[in-house]
């Protein structure tokens, strides 16, 4: 422990810390409550500093874990038994902004929303935006592959990633593509690196693509007295050929239990609501907004729903997000919970909100559903309550196992966006077969032979 201390000190001076308080802070992210102490937390400022400590890490096998902002749900930055911690930080420059070809160059430690008002600035729009997007890093966006509420008209970060500055494991320094919206160049390393959770090599720099900004947006607010009837709407309302900026869904207790958590009781939740949609549309002709929102109000006449709030200015618009945006941190302060980041073909979200119900009963949990509905992807916050341990530590793992299982039957996947890490990799023998997992472990053993690269996550050992 002495000598690499030692190097990484001669190295990076005073960022390569040990003590107890730093490693505590270090030694988790946001999900659930686990926790590894690293051997060190290393905070280089430089591409040569990280790859140095990579050549050196390769070298004496230690296991380095990448790392953000760690606002991530599925364990990707816990630490590695006995290994560093590499914190990104420092790397907080947004490089460029080319205004001309509508693109930006980043470094991996910038604050999401930082990097969307500076190109707002600019007139243009970068919209992947996770719900934790004032304290999530661009780079951990990129090792997740996050998405957001706008993901279901704009895409995730996959869509807007051009190019990449990568360190191997060996210490290498790589570009993985160009500075273009084509190229069929060869594999495409870019995307191979998008979501591959810091298991392939460090990203050092990131080149976006970048879209103009929408000069206009109206939000409505749905209540539903079926939870089933707002899933139903949401295929409904593509059905009608609209494609909305942001479709939300929210049962009855994540937004109660947001009010709770946040103190803002301005929009009421009726004891006969189940669930609520939160609609956007947007873009740069106020009329044609206006005609959208009429034809949606003309879908959700279908349905049985309650008065329907239409966001009368940028103030209100601002608190309904920001309910919306909160839900995760509620829940996390109502009780121990699992959330599971499921997604499915949007048609299927209510028999997927079925099933959930249905294991609930079986299995003796209570479950708080809120999420993307118009990219199908439903957030299942399991809550412990009053499960005793046996239960929540070995009967929810079989509930968790016939979940994902009716999820892949439906068509949808384990993760639409919070990744496999560390809580999830049991289950991928669920979504892929044996062929395909060893394929992805060949790619992981090409690019980092010694395993170095954020050990045991995404698979199992």
């Amino acid at each position: 422990m002495d000598k690499h201390i030692g190097f990484f000190k001669e190295l990076i001076g005073n960022y390569c810390l040990s003590d107890e308080a730093t490693l505590q802070g270090y030694s988790h992210d946001e999900t659930e409550d686990i926790r590894v102490l690293p051997l060190c937390v290393l905070k280089p400022g430089t591409v040569d500093e990280v790859s140095k400590i990579l050549a050196y890490c390769n070298a004496n096998q230690l296991p380095v874990t990448p790392m953000g902002a760690r606002t991530g749900l599925s364990g990707g930055a816990i630490p590695a038994p006995g290994g560093v911690a590499l914190s990104m930080e420092r790397f907080n420059r947004i490089l460029a902004i080319d205004e001309n070809n509508h693109q930006v160059t980043t470094e991996p430690g910038v604050i999401t929303q930082v990097l969307q008002e500076a190109v707002k600035e600019k007139g243009l729009f970068y919209p992947p935006d996770p719900a934790s997007k004032g304290s999530c890093f661009i780079g951990g966006n990129v090792s997740e592959n996050s998405g957001g509420p706008k993901a279901v008209k704009y895409g995730v970060t996959k869509d807007y990633v051009l190019n990449l500055e990568i360190v191997l494991a060996d210490g290498s320094v790589i570009w993985t593509g160009a500075n273009v919206l084509k190229n069929a160049t060869g594999y495409n390393l870019t995307q191979l690196i998008v979501g591959s959770e810091g298991t392939l090599g460090v990203v050092t720099k990131i080149v976006l693509k970048l879209l103009p900004h929408p000069t206009a947006d109206l939000l409505l607010l749905v209540p539903f007295y079926s939870a089933k009837q707002a899933c139903e709407a949401v295929a409904a309302i593509y059905r009608k050929g609209i494609i909305p900026s942001g479709l939300e869904f929210m049962e009855r207790d994540a937004l109660l239990w947001t009010q709770q958590f946040t103190g803002d009781f301005s929009i009421e939740v009726k004891a006969t609501h189940e669930a609520h949609l939160l609609i956007e549309v947007d873009g740069f002709n106020p009329e044609l907004l206006m005609e959208e929102c009429e034809s949606i109000l003309s879908v959700l006449e279908q349905f049985e729903t309650d008065e329907i709030l239409f966001a009368e200015s940028q103030a209100q618009k601002n608190t309904l997000w920001s309910l919306r945006r909160k839900v995760g941190e509620a829940v996390k302060s109502q009780s121990i919970y699992k959330e599971e980041d499921t997604v499915v073909p949007r048609y299927a979200l209510p028999e997927l909100l079925s099933t959930v119900k249905s294991l609930g009963e079986t299995y003796g949990f209570k479950s708080v559903c809120y999420g993307h509905a118009g990219d199908g992807n439903l957030h299942i916050n399991i809550i412990k309550g009053e499960m005793t341990d046996e239960q929540w530590n070995h009967d929810l793992t079989k509930a968790i196992r016939e979940l994902f299982t009716k999820v892949v039957s439906m068509g949808g996947t384990l993760s639409g966006e919070h990744g496999i890490g560390l809580v999830q990799k049991q289950y991928m023998d669920i979504a892929f077969d044996d062929v395909s997992l060893r394929l992805m472990k060949a790619i992981k053993q090409v690019f980092d032979p010694n395993n170095i690269l954020n050990p045991g996550k995404i698979f199992m050992d």
